[in-house]
């Protein structure tokens, strides 16, 4: 049997600061859009870093977003936690490259993605698209096997 319980606050900063990709959502003219990203956190915002295309064209219409992040553990249960906020474009290069400084440290795997050029009957460089996300609105919640009393009776059941 899995029970799903609330996250209290430190249990959410500690999944959002270890988990290092989610689902980001955004909404245009009630058309929901969502894309896996990768993020980084330095409490309270959330920094993602993505190229021009349909979801920077929503945001710049509709800042309110959402953040959806979720791991899997070894066990069958898990963890998510939804941030929901409003998005932010950082212009200013000072801040911006901090930004993207720590969006690094949380995604080395990134770097390459700078330097890509997409390719389908046309070929445009990146444009790089950086956000803060100020969170309104931090949940949380986790799955917890429980085991029954009939379960651990059974032969061969594990307690």
């Amino acid at each position: 049997m899995i029970e799903i319980l609330e996250m209290e606050e430190p249990q959410i900063q500690e999944v959002l600061g270890r988990v290092r990709y989610g689902h980001f959502a955004c909404c245009r003219d009630n058309q929901p859009y969502i894309v896996p990203v990768n993020y980084a956190y330095s409490r309270p915002d959330l920094y993602i870093y993505t190229t021009e295309g349909l979801k920077a064209e929503i945001v710049r219409d509709n800042p309110l977003v959402c953040l959806q992040v979720e791991e899997f553990l070894d066990d069958g249960s898990w963890n998510s936690v939804i941030a929901m906020g409003e998005a932010e474009e950082i212009h200013e290069p000072a801040e911006r490259e901090k930004a993207v400084t720590l969006i690094r440290s949380f995604n080395p795997e990134l770097l390459p993605a700078l330097a890509i050029r997409w390719a389908n009957n046309w070929i445009r460089e990146n444009i790089e698209v950086v956000y803060r996300i100020k969170p309104t609105t931090l949940t949380g919640r986790y799955s917890l096997k429980v085991i029954t009393t009939a379960a651990a009776a059974k032969p061969g059941s594990k307690p």
